[in-house]
């Protein structure tokens, strides 16, 4: 049996954030994903897809994504069901993220993209000079994380690394 999802979308709202009583987070979003065929009337469609991640990435996706946001999901999907406050049953299916990838740089600008799920091309300039990068890490080495560094940024010196670092 297999039950695998990968998906890239945007978020269509900023997460949600709880805790279990046991204080366990959990983080729900929805991510509006591209269909990869237009309809009879010429226009892209999307799907919307409930997710949730738990446990320490279910705080990184409530910290650093919003609204708009780019993301990768890898997961699987779940059914679950419940009373709801009609006493009807209610069924949901939700991906449950193993792996929540953050697929646009955090500082980002993505109001004049916001709601754009026609796949349209961004028009930000992720672009920025060493000058710009020293600043931001030295300005910022409490807001610092990995996805910050740019292991290529060494104006095209050679690279040092020992055979121990590579896979093969």
């Amino acid at each position: 049996m297999m039950n695998r999802v990968v998906l890239v979308g945007r978020l269509t709202k900023d997460p949600e954030l709880k805790y279990t009583p046991n204080g366990v987070p959990v983080a729900s979003f929805t991510l509006a994903v591209n269909r990869s065929f237009t309809n009879q009337q010429g226009e892209r469609e999307a799907d919307f897809i409930n997710c949730v991640v738990w446990r320490r990435p279910a705080e990184n996706v409530a910290n650093f994504l919003k609204k708009g946001s780019l993301a990768g999901v890898d997961g699987r999907i779940q059914t679950r069901n419940f009373e709801g406050q009609d006493g009807r049953r209610v069924f949901m299916t939700e991906v449950v993220a193993e792996s929540v990838q953050f697929l646009e740089p955090k500082n980002a600008n993505n109001q004049g993209d916001r709601g754009n799920y026609g796949g349209g091309q961004p028009q930000q300039d992720y672009s920025f000079n060493q000058n710009q990068r020293n600043n931001n890490n030295n300005n910022n080495k409490k807001n610092y994380t990995r996805v910050d560094e740019d292991p290529f940024a060494n104006d095209g010196q050679p690279i040092d690394i020992s055979d121990d670092d590579l896979p093969f």
